[in-house]
């Protein structure tokens, strides 16, 4: 499977990057060694969106913390680059993507990524994986 993380990205062209502590949803938490993965450098960090792709080298599940009864799931991972992105993809062209319902690539990733402001690791479907490696 397929996943994307936004998050803060001070560096695209950095070999590896390691994020702690990240925030899981649409079965993001599913995310291991060997997986495929797009970095957004998250907007709201002062990033531009797509920047890279890469294969997840380490992912280590976050221990929930006792006594706080909902949790959002959360995960560490380390991502070795292996591509820098050929043309801009982010929160402003994806944003006329707004029918949940139609099934587009482009839709799932403007809702998966950006219906909440939250950086997050996400999973991603067979179509929106092969739309976004048309970026590479």
């Amino acid at each position: 499977m397929a996943y994307a993380i936004k998050a803060e990205i001070d560096d695209p062209r950095a070999e590896s990057f390691a994020f702690g502590r990240q925030k899981t949803m649409y079965g993001g938490r599913q995310v291991a060694e060997g997986d495929r993965i797009f970095l957004f450098a998250s907007e709201n960090e002062g990033g531009r969106g797509l920047v890279a792709c890469g294969l997840v080298t380490a992912a280590e599940a976050v221990p929930r913390t006792p006594g706080i009864a909902r949790q959002t799931p959360r995960v560490s991972i380390v991502v070795r680059r292996t591509g820098l992105a050929s043309r801009p993809l982010g929160r402003r062209e994806l944003r006329p993507f707004a029918d949940w319902t139609d099934g587009r690539p482009e839709t799932e990733l403007n809702f998966k990524l950006y219906r909440q402001a939250t950086d997050k690791i996400v999973g991603l479907s067979d179509a929106a994986a092969a739309f976004l490696e048309a970026f590479f």
